[in-house]
């Protein structure tokens, strides 16, 4: 969001997503269920995995809806930023081997 100071209810419903959803101009942040991505070249391809260029590349990695959960969550705790994980024991994992 922008460098205004929110309240914690405006946080909860809106930061992560300062705009519609591209796609399909939801307000309201979309559940990609989805497991892998369509790349439009090989070399499309390739920039992703050099992170040459931003997109999604398989949904473990990188998902839009978590992008916008773990953006919201870095937000409503002051951090600069938020690792989503798919269990409580990644979460206790990642915490003690971190």
């Amino acid at each position: 969001m922008s460098d205004k100071k929110y309240g914690i209810g405006t946080l909860a419903v809106h930061a992560g997503q300062e705009s519609p959803d591209p796609t399909t101009g939801s307000r309201a942040v979309p559940i990609y269920q989805t497991a892998s991505y369509v790349f439009k070249s090989t070399d499309h391809a390739a920039n992703l995995f050099a992170l040459k260029e931003l997109g999604n590349i398989y949904t473990r990695i990188m998902n839009p809806t978590s992008d916008v959960f773990e953006r919201r969550i870095a937000a409503l705790e002051g951090g600069s930023g938020a690792l989503a994980v798919a269990s409580g024991q990644a979460a206790i994992s990642i915490a003690l081997l971190t």
